[in-house]
């Protein structure tokens, strides 16, 4: 079944971005060849209207081919006939159909279930935040000068940003109808840590260590199991808890005990300071219901905020904050699609299907975004040669064109098998 919901997702969103190329080829006059749900050989196919329409055996991708695309053919009825804005129309209409698809999508979700407002639900009582003026009920507008309109939007945005020690947050809130600004140096959490990831919440086995900290230097690995701290037996993760609880750990030195190959060690540790600066505030991150006009606006502000939160984590990506393991190609998305609908059963059917609907906006706006990078063999790189061409009034050099989109194509490619690997290896 989970594989069977993830196809049904990744066609109406691909079917979606193909029929936008193909209306509005139609609408130029331009010959459409083939017009095809998925890859390699035809399982189904009819021709109606000098174009073949077609489902093929793989369900990932699709095309609208049209006549003379990747030709020096310029006769009537070809793509590189007609106008150079009618055609970039046609390559644009793709991307834009995948947004449209993500509003209609959204608007049910929103009339369904409601938005999520980034409202102030709570201040740490004797908080910079609070003696700062910030108050329970005040709607976050902005932060850090970045334009909120949702609470996942306050949460992406912090998550991707974090704090610093020294930073000054600086808020924009609505109370009452009326904007103010608040600004403070968030208060500061000092923590003592050990520096190791457990295997699972309730073991004590190292699943990883953080480069640097007590534990990696004290020559512990991956798979040793700790078994005692200071004497106190700690068999389970709960029994771990339960004791730094009761014995908070300080700048004191600590006695780790643990087993490795059946053998037993004692290490002395000093925890590692950790400071980490604070908000001070919590904020909404449910929905409220809506109705009327509003369905519709922030039916836009959902598809808004799944437009900019992929054009952050690219930005992450260029950066460096993101690395290719965060990446994920139709193995790992068809994955978190099936796990969705797992997760789901237990609330309903309700939100098994706001839920699924919700990975289709996700899934529909990513994929309008991915396509208007400017990068060869990409719509958006298809459009950055026809722009060229409309500004110049005259094509650039089709083979040149034609070269860098195929250069492009090998890349995107080579890309995927290496995601789709990653992909796998995730999962199993």
């Amino acid at each position: 079944m989970r594989f069977v919901i993830a196809v049904i997702i990744f066609s109406v969103v691909i079917l979606i971005h193909e029929l936008g190329h193909f209306l509005l080829a139609k609408k130029n006059h331009i010959e459409v060849l083939e017009f095809s749900l998925g890859m390699g050989p035809r399982i189904i196919s009819t021709v109606k209207g000098g174009t073949r329409y077609s489902v093929k055996l793989f369900p990932l991708g699709g095309s609208c081919a049209m006549a003379g695309e990747d030709a020096e053919d310029d006769s009537p009825g070809t793509f590189n006939s007609a106008p150079v804005w009618g055609r970039i129309a046609v390559v644009a209409a793709g991307p834009i159909f995948n947004f449209l698809l993500a509003f209609v999508l959204s608007v049910i979700i929103v009339g369904c279930m409601g938005y999520d407002p980034a409202t102030v639900l709570e201040v740490t009582q004797n908080s910079a935040a609070e003696k700062a003026g910030l108050k329970k009920g005040d709607v976050i507008t902005e932060y850090q000068g970045y334009h909120i309109d949702l609470g996942k939007d306050l949460y992406v945005y912090s998550y991707l940003n974090e704090l610093k020690e020294g930073d000054t947050i600086r808020l924009k809130v609505k109370r009452d109808g009326k904007e103010q600004e608040i600004s403070y140096k968030p208060d500061v959490n000092v923590r003592y840590l050990l520096g190791f990831n457990r295997s699972d919440v309730n073991s004590m086995t190292v699943e990883s260590l953080i480069k640097g900290m007590p534990l990696e230097e004290a020559g512990l690995e991956a798979g040793d199991v700790i078994t005692k701290i200071n004497g106190v037996e700690v068999p389970d993760g709960n029994a771990y808890e339960k004791y730094i609880e009761e014995h908070p750990l300080s700048k004191e030195p600590v006695t780790i005990t643990y087993e490795r190959n059946g053998l037993e060690y004692e290490a002395e540790i000093t925890p590692r300071e950790y400071r980490t600066p604070v908000s001070g505030f919590g904020y909404n991150t449910y929905s409220e219901k809506t109705s009327g006009f509003n369905v519709l606006k922030y039916g836009a502000v959902e598809v808004k905020y799944m437009i900019r939160t992929t054009i952050l984590s690219l930005k992450e990506l260029v950066t460096g904050h993101l690395g290719m393991k965060d990446l994920s190609g139709p193995v790992g998305i068809a994955d978190a699609i099936g796990d969705t609908y797992e997760q789901s059963k237990s609330e309903g059917t309700l939100m098994i299907w706001m839920n699924l609907l919700n990975m289709a906006v996700l899934l529909s706006a990513n994929l309008g975004v991915m396509n208007l990078l400017p990068l060869p063999a990409l719509d958006g790189g298809r459009l950055v040669f026809l722009v060229a061409e409309a500004i110049r009034r005259k094509p650039v050099n089709r083979q040149v064109e034609g070269m860098i989109h195929f250069a492009g194509l090998m890349l995107l490619m080579a890309l995927m098998v290496i995601v789709m690997y990653n992909d796998i290896l995730k999962i199993f």
